[in-house]
Order: structure tokens, then C-alpha cells, then sequence
């Protein structure tokens, strides 16, 4: 076997995570073989949903201005319809927010847009990095057999019309094949339902001519005769997800069909007194809603799976891309971390542990969100009893909530993508972590590890733009440091000795210097010292103040485009004098220093000291997943 046949990844799915996952690897430098049995892209149906976190992501990776260029639908507010009394057909209760305001989202919507067109931004960026989808391939068979230690993976792939065959070796084989996975098959892994299926819903997305008021919202219509729900599209297409049968039905046969007349006809009982007639219909499907996950993701940690291949669920709560998103980026960043020398091959076991932690979640929502939906659910009306709103914030009113309240409170920001909250780990320090620093999560922060960073607006010192600080550095592999200074007439001695630290010859930085250091051009703006960091230092002080060169020392201000003034009032922190800090809960004299892992989530926040002890918690917190000692750990290692 030559060296042309061997891969760092076999990617078996184009879909939506193994397509996140190619666009990754093939970005930082990795040799993929990705193949998928489909003759095209996908050309209709399927997801559609991009939540408000996912958007934040395609922004990170610069995918997001292609995505937007397709004109999709972007749903602001979900608009409740219910039976009139007198049984005069529906009308509407009430409507919500799609993303309330207390979720401080920089999208507060959903983006709504056909999945073949979001598979081609992506197989489109494939390309301009030298990677191209086999088509139509698949895999027939594939072992972790250790005949070739780098590249323990064999794989063989077929031509899906049996015109070829190939043999192939890699250090990883990945599964995006969906709720069919012959990579899990061949596992032996098993899928474990929750529950039994209970619920037949038709999917039509197709152009139409209505009355209804409300066919550019997102729609939950309940009536006397089964539910609706309402999802806007591109290209004035129209997605509705309509009700065929209910176990509460009699006789209910949960392998029940329907064509797509009688699911027309159907929607045209629910919809009265509104009249719908379809131009076209683009496509149509019936299918049982089921929630189930893998036992598990990888056997061997050499063979993984992800997105649907190992969680099923209702399409309805708009999960699934989003889902499967989070699980490629997840896994992109562990693998090179691990092979590009930076992380011991432990660190992959945190992939199924925090991805399936975040599938069961989704599907213990989704099996309750779908039984309310598929039922009666109260009206607009009963729910602002139990729970008012103002402002698009939800508030505590007097009457008793119901469960569509406790629901929907307890919901909204997991759906989003901003709930997202993986345990104590490695990566996400708590007391139990491996590093024991006092100086670890400093009275008063509002971060949390294993969350989203804070989002919040600054000034960019060396041109005055202001700018999302959160998103100033792009989706590159590397763990972001952010140096919140504080007032820099009081932390000035604190700030040069954090410098000295990193510096020092055992420490993180130190350690993970980049060996072609002497060559890196002036213009590198994230990693010119380091592949696996990049600094921010944000100063709490107005951008008139600051002199980079005279207020920040050396090594930070090699990051000449990453240093700030925390000068942008938010309202939000409306009395802050450092709204950065005061969103952060870090003390707008004092400050502190934040790293945030590849994937943007908090992985520990650490007060800023004079002397040694902020970069010694640091060297501690990474030692405890790097492949080399760093710190004093070195030190007990040479002893």
C-alpha cells in the first residue's frame, strides 16, 4: 500500500457532521478521504433549522455570510394558534419570542434554509482546501487491525454501483451515514429507544396560497381536527409538519401511512377557517416519532460515530443539524489536539462522554416536547397565566404554570444552543480538577466552565473598530486565552508578570513554542508564537488611553490585533464602567484571565496575581491534558 492510500481520516456521510468535520480538518492541514453514497448533495427535505449558537459557529468558521447569501427565512417570534370556542375553526393565543431576550444571543432567531444548500457552503470550502466528496462510495467493511501502527484503520470502500473498489489505511474512521449506520452495524453497537413510538407526522415543504396571517412565523396550530406546526423557508417555500395518528387513537399503528392528498386534505381540516392550496409541492415524507441514542460513539477510540448515527429524535425542535454540528466540532478539535502532538490520546474518551451527556438531554426534551405537541397543548392565553412577558422576557407571574410553561422555560435556551453545558472534565476545571490553584474561579465571576463564553463588544485598539469579542478569533484549533487587565494603572506589575511566566522555559507557552517561530510572518495576527494559543488582553480603560507599545508588554502585544478597550457600554450591564469585565463577573479594577477551549466553551477562569501564581495555575490546568510536563509538574516528573 502506498503512501496515496493512506488518510489521517476516513469520513463516511456528507451530511451535516461529517461535512463540519471534513471542513475542519481539511482547514488545519489534515488528509481526508470522505466519501458518501449519494450521487449529489441533498436536494430536498431533511433539516433545516439553524439555531442561534450554530449560527455563532458558521460566523467563527466564516461560513456564515455563504449561508446568509441563500436568503433564508429568519424566525423571530413562534405564534400560537388554538380552537375558537364555538368550534369557528382556530385562531391565534398568542405569540413568543423564538429567542427571549434573557438569552443574550447576537442572533435572537432561528435561520431556516433548505440542508443541500447549507452541504454545498460546505463542500464548496472543502474545496478550496484540496478535498473533494467521493461520490457515490461507501463502506463495506473496515478494521482496526494495528498491521500499520500510524494507521491502525482499514478501510474498504465500494462504488454504490459496484464500478470500483478500493482499500484504504487511516488513523481515524469517521461515521456521518445517519440513523442507518453500517459503520455502527458493524460495531455491534446498539440503539436504545426511549420510549415507544407514539406519534405519525407528515412533512411537506412545497409552495402555497393561503389566507392564514401568520405563514411567514413559526407556528404551533392546534385544532379540533389534529395539529400543524408552520416553518417559513427560502424561496417562499412553506414547511409544515402535520399530524396523521396518535396512539391515543383507536387502532393506532405506529407504521401508519398517508398520501400526500390525505395529508393535504388533512391540513386544510386544521387549518379553517383559512384556505391553503399548494403551486408545488417540493417534497413530501411520513414518518413515527422515536427518540433513541447509541450505547455508544466508539469502541476504540480510533472509530467514531456522530450526529445521527447515534441520536434520533423528532425533527420538530430543530436539533438534529445543530446537534450534529456541535458533535463534529467537538471531535475536530480532540483529534488535532492529539495529532498534532499537543494532547495526550486520552482526551478522546471526552468526546462520547460529552456529547452523549448532550444527546440525552435533547432527547429527554424532545420526548416530552413532541407528546405536547402532538396533544393538545394550552392555549396562549392559559400559558401567559402562569407566565407573563415583557419585553420578550419571561416573567413570574401569580397563576400556576403549566407543563407547556415548565417546558418551554426549561427549553428555550437548550434550544438555542446556548444551554449547552458539558461537566467537569479535563478541559472544564472544577474543584475536583488536577490543578488546585486558590486562584481558580475568583468570587464574583458569572462564567461557567463548560459554557459558551459571555458575548460581548469591545474596541480594537489598533484600528477603533468595535467588535464581538467572542468572535474576533476564527475557529482555528486553538485554545484562546483572554487577559481581561483590568484598570492597567493597577494591574500594570500583574500584567508583566504574566508575561515573564509564559516566558519561562517550563511553562505552557513556553513548551508548544513553534518550531518555525523565526519564519512566521509580521502579519500573523493568532498564532505567531504558538500553534495552540492565541492572547486577547482587554483593558478597562478607554481606547484613547491606550499605547500598545508602552502599556502592554512584549509578548502580548505581538498580538498587536487582539488588544482592546473595554470602553462599549451594554445594556445589559447598563452601570458598568467595563461592560466586558462586568459580563464576564470579573473585577473591572482587577480583572483575570479566562481560556476558552477550541470549540468556544469556558474552560477555566483564573484570577490575575502579581508574581507567579496566574500563569503557575495555568501550566497546571493544561498539564493535566498536555502530551508534554509543563510547570512545575516537569519538575516532579525529573525527580
Amino acid at each position: 500500500m502506498t503512501s496515496s492510500d493512506r488518510y489521517d481520516v476516513v469520513i463516511i456521510g456528507a451530511g451535516p457532521v461529517g461535512l463540519l468535520l471534513s471542513v475542519c480538518l481539511a482547514r488545519w492541514g489534515y488528509k481526508i478521504k470522505h466519501v458518501d453514497n449519494r450521487p449529489e448533495p441533498t436536494p430536498t427535505g431533511r433539516a433545516d433549522g439553524i439555531q442561534p449558537r450554530s449560527l455563532d459557529l458558521l460566523r467563527n468558521m466564516d461560513l456564515k455570510r455563504q449561508v446568509m447569501a441563500h436568503k433564508p427565512a429568519k424566525v423571530y417570534e413562534v405564534a400560537f394558534w388554538d380552537p375558537s370556542a364555538g368550534g369557528g375553526g382556530i385562531r391565534r393565543t398568542g405569540n413568543w419570542p423564538s429567542c427571549p431576550k434573557f438569552i443574550d444571543a447576537r442572533y435572537p432567531f432561528t435561520t431556516l434554509l433548505h440542508q443541500g444548500l447549507i452541504e454545498r457552503v460546505f463542500i464548496d470550502d472543502l474545496s478550496k482546501n484540496g478535498t473533494a466528496i467521493q461520490r457515490p462510495w461507501t463502506v463495506s467493511g473496515f478494521e482496526n487491525n494495528g498491521k500499520d501502527q500510524e494507521y491502525p484503520v482499514e478501510v474498504n470502500l465500494d462504488h454504490a454501483n459496484g464500478e470500483g473498489h478500493e482499500t484504504v489505511r487511516a488513523k481515524y474512521l469517521f461515521s456521518g451515514e445517519g440513523a442507518r449506520s453500517s459503520v455502527r452495524e458493524q460495531l455491534g453497537i446498539k440503539i436504545h429507544h426511549k420510549d415507544p413510538i407514539s406519534h405519525v407526522w407528515g412533512v411537506m415543504d412545497g409552495v402555497i396560497k393561503t389566507d392564514f396571517p401568520d405563514i411567514k412565523l413559526k407556528c404551533n396550530i392546534h385544532s379540533d381536527h389534529g395539529s400543524i406546526m408552520v416553518i417559513p423557508r427560502e424561496n417562499n417555500l412553506v414547511r409544515l409538519y402535520i399530524q396523521i395518528a396518535s396512539s391515543t387513537d383507536e387502532g393506532f399503528n405506529s407504521a401508519k401511512t398517508a398520501t400526500q392528498a390525505e395529508v393535504q386534505t388533512s391540513a386544510k381540516r386544521i387549518l379553517q377557517p383559512y384556505h391553503i392550496e399548494w403551486e408545488r409541492v417540493e417534497w413530501f415524507s411520513v414518518y413515527p416519532i422515536g427518540q433513541g441514542i447509541a450505547e455508544k460513539y466508539t469502541l476504540d477510540h480510533r472509530v467514531f460515530m456522530g450526529g445521527d448515527a447515534c441520536h434520533t429524535h423528532s425533527p420538530k425542535a430543530g436539533q438534529g443539524m445543530n446537534t450534529a454540528f456541535l458533535d463534529a466540532q467537538n471531535l475536530a478539535w480532540k483529534i488535532h489536539l492529539v495529532e498534532s502532538g499537543f494532547a495526550k490520546r486520552e482526551i478522546l474518551h471526552s468526546y462520547e462522554e460529552e456529547r452523549k451527556l448532550i444527546a440525552e438531554t435533547l432527547l429527554a426534551f424532545d420526548a416530552k416536547f413532541a407528546s405536547l405537541f402532538s396533544s393538545r397543548l394550552p392555549s396562549a392565553g392559559e400559558v401567559h397565566a402562569g407566565n407573563k412577558v415583557e419585553d420578550g422576557i419571561q416573567q413570574e407571574g401569580s397563576g400556576e404554570e403549566t407543563e407547556f410553561v415548565k417546558v418551554w422555560k426549561s427549553s428555550c435556551e437548550f434550544t438555542s444552543g446556548y444551554g449547552v453545558a458539558y461537566n467537569p472534565n479535563v478541559f472544564n476545571w472544577d474543584e475536583n480538577h488536577p490543578a488546585k490553584s486558590p486562584l481558580f474561579n475568583p468570587p464574583g465571576t458569572k462564567l461557567r466552565t463548560g459554557r459558551i463564553l459571555n458575548p460581548a463588544n469591545v474596541t480594537r485598539v489598533i484600528d477603533a473598530n468595535v467588535v464581538h469579542l467572542e468572535q474576533e478569533i476564527s475557529t482555528n484549533g486553538s485554545f484562546r486565552l483572554y487577559v481581561f487587565g483590568g484598570d492597567p494603572d493597577q494591574t500594570r506589575n500583574a500584567i508583566a508578570d504574566f508575561s515573564n511566566g509564559l516566558t519561562k522555559k517550563r511553562s505552557f507557552y513556553a513548551t508548544f513554542q513553534r518550531p518555525d517561530i523565526a519564519q512566521v510572518s509580521h502579519h500573523e495576527q493568532h498564532n505567531p508564537h504558538s500553534l495552540f494559543f492565541t492572547f486577547c488582553t482587554i483593558l478597562a480603560a478607554a481606547r484613547s488611553k491606550i499605547d500598545i507599545a508602552n502599556t502592554v508588554p512584549e509578548v502580548l502585544a505581538r498580538y498587536r490585533h487582539h488588544v482592546y478597550a473595554d470602553d462599549v457600554w451594554d445594556p445589559r450591564v447598563p452601570d458598568a464602567k467595563a461592560s466586558a469585565h462586568s459580563k464576564m463577573g470579573l473585577d473591572e479594577t482587577k480583572g483575570g484571565v479566562v481560556v476558552v477551549r477550541p470549540d468556544g466553551y469556558v474552560g477555566c477562569i483564573v484570577a490575575l496575581v502579581d508574581g507567579s501564581g496566574t500563569v503557575d495555575a495555568l501550566n497546571d490546568y493544561f498539564s493535566a491534558f498536555t502530551s508534554k510536563p509543563v510547570g512545575n509538574r516537569e519538575v516532579q516528573a525529573q525527580l
